[in-house]
């Protein structure tokens, strides 16, 4: 809620007029005048986070030195060192990030009654939206009953998960929340809860305008910002403490302009734009700053594809990437259903406040690229991280060489593809050599093809980055309506879905007549999440699954999601390519990787004749006709008039009526937290970390899916072993993202991805590390080993460590674990922070020291001082390290707590102990 200051910034409180209303408004243009700085040369981005300093001013919180400091960013070449206090206006969820997130709250409630405080406190105090998307799996896939099945089957899994979100959507004021089935949280968020500018009554009553602004627990909520809203991802301990009213630390970021020129040609969408953005981002090196996109190519790219950039910051490593308003911003709130009066106060405040993109635009940056649009070209990414760009052209030659890589005993002569020439690519079904150049092939048992290293087994239209564009799944129809229509088909050993972000997209799809080809081709609707990108992909057939293990194969698949990290999309598949959907669609007509679909069949027509990629790729004439067809104001107004309804299912989940929640003893589905037990009323002290053992030793680029994975697990694993003791059955294991209401399941999570690699071991794949005696054993059982001895841990990695995701539990799981430390050549930005909150401190090497550079094995001790008494943001501190031969080895670490605000939060524990002691001593 805006505050009415009687300082400085209460000069820049004015009155704008729309129609016949007036709003209240911070007004940056009057802040100039009144002498507190030149702000006219700040991007947009930036100029939304000074609006927020301006209405926030109190002279406490937020000072007038604050708001000062945004006109020496831009005099300082856009670098500031200054530490702001940031409120976004609302809070975005989903129910994988969510449920922890409210099990937090309502444990919270728990443990402030016990410091002799009022459970009434622990409410949010901004808008909180949670919608369910992340549950839904694909079981049912291919037919006509895949949606109905898929659904009933998510409400079979999640029913207490289900009714916990019901309860706390009862019992916690401003909490409201999106029912299953309805759509993808960030395009939801895109389609209709975004005003781009939002409006709230002061503490007079009198209504303000100011820029729509969130956090999300999602890495992708940065979506929003191609619609000019600010909002990025951030970890649930973080947004439950924004929902409690409490600011985001924040230092003023650096902004690095993106110039666009040109326009896209034909043949290309905005996916293979994005995957190229991605690329130079993060050669570029973006972490931690605003991405601002500007130039005059934005005149010719649609909001979809804005949207589509600004979903995958998290991918190119930015804070977000963000878009100002101009008249594609407005065209897309008339298009989408919003008022006609929020759009003319959009057009109004955006002109009267600076923050209008015209074809003078042109702000001061701290650096900038350029990409002229002229020059994209059909693009795949993979096989393991979204930056790893490869022209279409060049996909299958690139997997060849992944494959050389992978199977460097196997003869290199991988160019005559001759022996493939039956079945469309495949080799024939009773000539199984074994190998084909560095290829390993297996027999399906009970079908008459064989797979072999590069078959595609899964083909997902899915996810948030690309359903939400209508261009693209429109595209995707029409090479479905062309394939269908020369006889063409998906492989059998494809596992095909689509997966919409609203339902939005099946109302255009249906219109537009283009779903029947779909299915036609296997893509029927499977339910409407996230489905395959969040690793829901489902199981394989049985026996596709089992030629794979059995044959060691390196299976693929190819969606068109934002993620491809190892072990995330499914348990049988090892090479993971991220795509536009109609290319999806066209690489599961030729279901192999090998195949280069650039230039090769992707199999025969009804004659016999050879159809090419180009004789089935729409022009963008038919795209854009198509679009302007069916995708109208009506669908949006239709779709989201009930949207927090709900079908008969959801309505008829029964909650309990209570201020706290009763915790069920017998759940394997959410349990109460222990953060907060034996908590006391005052705060500790930091402490130094002494005597610690390392649990892991890590590479670059360690993502938050290593440390905490989403998907499937088995029931030989220590948290399939938890819940088989407690008769549940492995069929019902659900995922890791679904049980994160359990801190008793997530624990045993934790390192546990099939593809992380401890190099304390040698050449061991999983979660895995030595114990106390040295023995190999799972990375959870080490710990408790270590915790039983009283012993403290560290995590030793490479750069870039925590990428991806901003779920909390790959800290919450790493704090549980017992570790006290991680020592990293750097940090991705939200588990850095992510990290901190939950009281667990990390640190980066200096001087050139790494982990091979100091020869680290594992069986090193580690003593890190200099953190009790009058530590800094951002210190460097001294680290002893003992080797097992008694030799040490003495280095420096910069302590990465980066403000003042997070050595309370450490100081306290965490950042819910810190919040929670404010509002019981309130």
């Amino acid at each position: 809620m805006p505050i009415v200051t009687g300082h400085d910034s209460a000069k820049a409180r004015k009155t704008l007029k729309v129609g016949d209303k007036s709003v209240a408004y911070y007004s940056i243009p009057a802040a100039e005048a009144a002498g507190l700085g030149e702000f006219s040369k700040l991007p947009a981005a930036l100029k939304v986070v000074l609006e927020n300093m301006l209405r926030f001013e109190d002279g406490k919180t937020v000072k007038t030195d604050d708001i000062k400091a945004f006109s020496d960013w831009a005099k300082n070449g856009g670098r500031s060192p200054r530490e702001i206090a940031y409120r976004p206006a609302r809070v975005l969820l989903q129910d994988f990030t969510g449920v922890p997130a409210v099990v937090d709250l309502a444990a919270m409630r728990d443990a402030i009654i016990e410091l002799g405080g009022d459970a009434e406190k622990i409410n949010p105090l901004n808008p909180v939206d949670l919608v369910i998307d992340h549950s839904v799996m694909i079981d049912e896939f291919g037919n006509p009953r895949a949606f109905q099945m898929n659904v009933d089957r998510e409400y079979q899994r999640n029913m207490e998960r289900y009714t916990f979100l019901k309860w706390g959507q009862n019992a916690f004021n401003n909490f409201r929340v999106v029912p299953p089935g309805t759509g993808i949280c960030h395009q939801v968020n895109l389609e209709y809860l975004a005003q781009t500018v939002w409006t709230d009554t002061d503490q007079n009553g009198e209504e303000v305008a100011y820029p729509d602004t969130l956090v999300g627990t999602d890495s992708h909520t940065t979506m929003v910002n191609g619609l000019a809203v600010l909002g990025w991802g951030v970890g649930g301990i973080e947004a439950e403490a924004a929902m409690l009213g409490q600011p985001i630390s924040m230092l003023i970021p650096e902004v690095v302009g993106f110039e666009l020129t040109g326009q896209m040609v034909e043949g290309t969408t905005g996916t293979d734009l994005v995957l190229k953005v991605v690329e130079m981002l993060r050669k570029k090196g973006v972490v931690g700053k605003f991405v601002e996109f500007f130039g005059e190519g934005l005149d010719h790219l649609p909001l979809a594809d804005r949207a589509t950039i600004a979903n995958m910051a998290p991918e190119y490593g930015a804070t977000c990437g963000f878009f100002p308003i101009d008249d594609e911003t407005l065209r897309y709130l008339e298009q989408t259903g919003r008022d006609k009066d929020r759009i003319a106060l959009v057009e109004a405040y955006a002109k009267e406040n600076g923050m209008w993109r015209d074809a003078g635009y042109r702000p001061v940056y701290t650096d900038t690229l350029h990409l002229d649009m002229g020059t994209i070209v059909p693009a795949i990414s993979g096989p393991k991280r979204p930056q790893d760009y490869i022209a279409l052209d060049q996909a299958s030659k690139a997997f060849g060489e992944y494959i050389s890589g992978q199977r460097p005993e196997k003869r290199a002569d991988n160019g005559d593809k001759s022996e493939w020439a039956s079945e469309g690519g495949q080799p024939a079904p009773n000539d199984i050599p074994g190998d084909i150049g560095h290829h390993r092939m297996g027999k399906v048992e009970g079908q008459d093809y064989t797979l072999h290293d590069g078959s595609i087994v899964i083909a997902a239209i899915t996810s948030c980055t690309n359903t939400s564009n209508p261009y693209v799944m429109i595209a995707a129809g029409l090479v479905a309506r062309k394939a269908h229509e020369l006889g063409l088909t998906s492989k059998p050993w494809v596992k095909t879905s689509l997966a919409p972000g609203s339902q939005v997209v099946s109302e255009y799809l249906e219109a537009a007549d283009l779903q029947k080809d779909l299915d036609a081709l296997g893509f029927n609707l499977v339910g409407y999440g996230c489905t395959t990108c969040i690793g829901n992909s489902g199981p394989l057939a049985p026996e596709i699954s089992k030629c794979i293990h059995d044959n060691d194969l390196i299976a693929t698949a190819v969606l068109s999601g934002n993620r491809n990290f190892e072990g995330r999309i499914s348990p049988d598949v090892r090479a993971n390519y991220l795509a536009s959907p109609p290319l999806v669609v066209a690489y599961a007509i030729a279901g192999d990787l090998n195949i280069d679909i650039a230039r090769d069949p992707l199999g025969t027509d009804k004659d016999g004749n050879p159809v090419y990629l180009k004789d089935i790729w729409p022009t963008n004439a038919e795209i854009t006709d198509l679009v302007h067809k069916t995708v109208t104001r009506e669908a949006f107004q239709s779709k989201y008039a009930d949207v927090f309804k709900g079908d008969e299912k959801w309505q008829g989940v029964q909650t309990p009526d209570s201020l706290t929640y009763d915790w069920p003893s017998t759940s394997t589905y959410v349990q109460n937290p222990p953060y907060f037990r034996g908590m006391k009323p005052e705060p500790g002290e930091i402490e130094n970390v002494t005597g610690a053992r390392m649990l892991a030793m890590l590479a670059d680029m360690i993502t938050t899916d290593h440390i905490s994975p989403a998907g499937s697990f088995k029931e030989n694993t220590p948290a399939g072993r938890y819940l088989v003791e407690r008769q549940v059955a492995p069929r019902e294991f659900n995922s890791f993202g679904a049980r994160r209401g359990n801190h008793e399941v997530m624990m045993r999570g934790t390192f546990a991805n099939i593809r992380i690699r401890n190099e304390m071991l040698d050449g061991v794949e999983g979660g895995f590390t030595k114990g106390p005696d040295g023995s190999q054993m799972a990375m959870f059982d080490a710990a408790m080993a270590w915790q039983d001895q009283g012993v403290p841990l560290v995590i030793v990695a490479g750069q870039e460590y925590g990428a991806g995701s901003s779920r909390d539990w790959a800290a919450k799981g790493t704090a549980l674990l017992g570790v006290k430390a991680v020592i990293a050549e750097s940090f991705e930005r939200i588990h850095r922070s992510n990290l901190v909150g939950m009281g667990v401190v990390p640190f980066e090497f200096t001087g050139g020291d790494c982990r091979k550079s100091l020869k680290l094995t594992g069986d090193e001790t580690f003593d890190i001082t200099g953190l009790e008494g009058d530590l800094k943001p951002l210190s460097e501190v001294p680290c002893t390290i003992t080797r097992p031969d008694g030799s040490k080895t003495e280095i420096t670490l910069k302590c990465r707590v980066d403000t003042e605000v997070e050595l309370d939060y450490l100081r306290h524990g965490g950042v819910l102990q810190y919040v929670l002691r404010n509002l019981a001593a309130a």
